[in-house]
């Protein structure tokens, strides 16, 4: 069995964080919380992706 990666663990933990934000903030109508969701799912998860990247370097 592999080791627990806690920097990826950490960081999709966080992706799904936002996007039960949006799914939140879309049944409480609140455009600007959609937005901000948006752009930190977007965010995290391009971080998670670019940290895997860099490790398979």
């Amino acid at each position: 069995m592999e080791q627990i990666q806690y920097r990826f663990l950490m960081t999709a933990i966080v992706a799904v964080i936002f996007m039960i934000g949006i799914g939140i903030m879309v049944a409480e109508s609140s455009t600007a919380g959609v937005i901000v969701c948006i752009i930190g799912t977007i965010a995290s998860m391009g971080y998670g992706f670019a940290m895997k990247r860099k490790l398979r370097r």
